[in-house]
């Protein structure tokens, strides 16, 4: 039996309540926007209906392909158009407070949002990219903080304080690419692009911000915008068991589940939402996932913490409860954080779970950490929206030496 030691208390609440909602700035931004609410703003700024297709197409060409920061460089859209749209409307990214860069390549960046409420203190995200030889991929947020409070998961122990917009999120991939130089109409260094992978794993959890996510997908994978393949794009989530088949059906992206224990008793701790949606009820949800099969395997992530969900008895159990269902296990080393519970398992363990996993026909692969020396590997983000005690940045300090 696994220990259950460090585990938080039980009567920890499954879910928390957002403590803000989106205020609007006066002038918005387009981004996020679909073509029908496109045509809609421009409806509303006196463009003619018979003028508004082409238009749409305009200006989702200069944003989506060019990456266009103003309305000035949008040069095929007429001047009087442009001067209407900069006086209602602007294209701004979320603002980049702070980057950095990991001794691996990979690089986080602090983003702040911008709101309409000047009493309202900047709300604050983080993003992750991680390049490797055959592919970049980009982590990106969903909310300020997150619903869950899951045990081992730093983001876990940030308040929630509100859902991102689509446009929001949609900007995270903008700034990346504006920071890496990597729009379609510009040469990289390799002649590749860089973020080829799309990866809802940052900040927050994106099923309870479903409408928003799958607004803002649905702009990355359009082919004639920023144009990643749904088959390039991952959506994890911790279990929201009602909208995994909506998700299936209204967003056709890969699926990864957040799922750290094979027994109800410990997943509770671990991933309270369990107590809500439990084991069986979520994989009986992956087995009914629109789109999945061997070629579309569903992703089980599942954190090694030492001592606690890494036994063969453990590994055992996870084949038999992921049987009929297409699948492939992401073994994740625990990342350690400042006030952390929790260890990683030994390597020697990790590799025997490993194994048994693989013998038993299931990919799985070792995650390897990257950013940790920057608190952007997986399970680490929190965002300066909450600041850290000088205990905490001592402890930071010690982790970017000694790791």
């Amino acid at each position: 039996m696994a220990s259950t030691a460090g585990l938080r208390d039980s009567s920890a609440p499954l879910e928390k309540t957002p403590l803000e909602t989106y205020v609007p700035p006066a002038k918005p931004s387009l981004l996020g926007l679909s073509r029908a609410e496109l045509a809609a703003t421009l409806g509303e700024i006196g463009v003619a209906p018979r003028q508004q297709k082409m238009r749409v197409q305009q200006l989702w060409h200069w944003l989506y392909f060019r990456g266009a920061k103003s309305f000035d460089e949008m040069t095929s859209v007429s001047k009087d158009t442009r001067t209407a749209l900069a006086e209602h409307f602007t294209v701004d990214r979320p603002e980049v407070v702070a980057e950095q860069i990991s001794n691996d390549g990979t690089r986080k960046w602090l983003l702040r949002l911008p709101s309409g409420d000047d009493l309202q203190k900047a709300h604050e995200v983080e993003c992750v990219y991680i390049p490797e030889t055959d592919r970049g991929t980009l982590c990106v947020s969903s909310q300020v903080g997150c619903t869950l409070n899951c045990s081992f998961c730093h983001t876990g122990t940030q308040r929630l304080v509100r859902n991102l917009t689509a446009g929001e999120i949609i900007g995270q991939v903008m700034v990346a690419r504006d920071r890496l130089n990597d729009w379609a109409d510009r040469e990289t260094p390799l002649g590749n692009r860089l973020i080829t992978n799309i990866v809802m794993m940052g900040m927050g959890e994106p099923l309870y911000n479903f409408d928003a996510v799958r607004d803002a997908l649905l702009i990355v994978s359009d082919n004639e915008g920023i144009g990643i393949s749904r088959r390039r794009i991952t959506l994890s989530t911790s279990g929201v068991v009602p909208n995994i088949k909506r998700a299936g059906e209204e967003i056709g992206v890969m699926l990864a589940i957040s799922l750290h224990a094979v027994r109800d008793e410990l997943r509770n701790e671990l991933v309270p939402l369990n107590r809500k949606y439990p084991i069986a009820e979520l994989l009986q949800a992956c087995r009914d996932y629109p789109g999945a099969s061997n070629a579309r395997r569903i992703t089980f992530e599942y954190v090694m913490l030492k001592g606690v969900n890494d036994s063969l008895d453990d590994a055992r159990l996870l084949v038999k409860l992921l049987k009929g269902v297409p699948a492939k296990i992401n073994l994740i080393p625990f990342n350690p954080w400042p006030g952390s519970a929790y260890e990683c398992s030994d390597w020697e363990q990790i590799e025997k779970f490993s194994e048994y996993v693989f013998n038993a026909g299931y990919s799985s692969p070792v995650r390897t950490p990257r950013g940790r020396d920057i608190l952007a590997a997986c399970g680490q983000l929190k965002s300066e929206t909450e600041k850290l005690s000088a205990r905490e940045r001592q402890a930071l300090r010690a982790m970017a030496m000694t790791d």
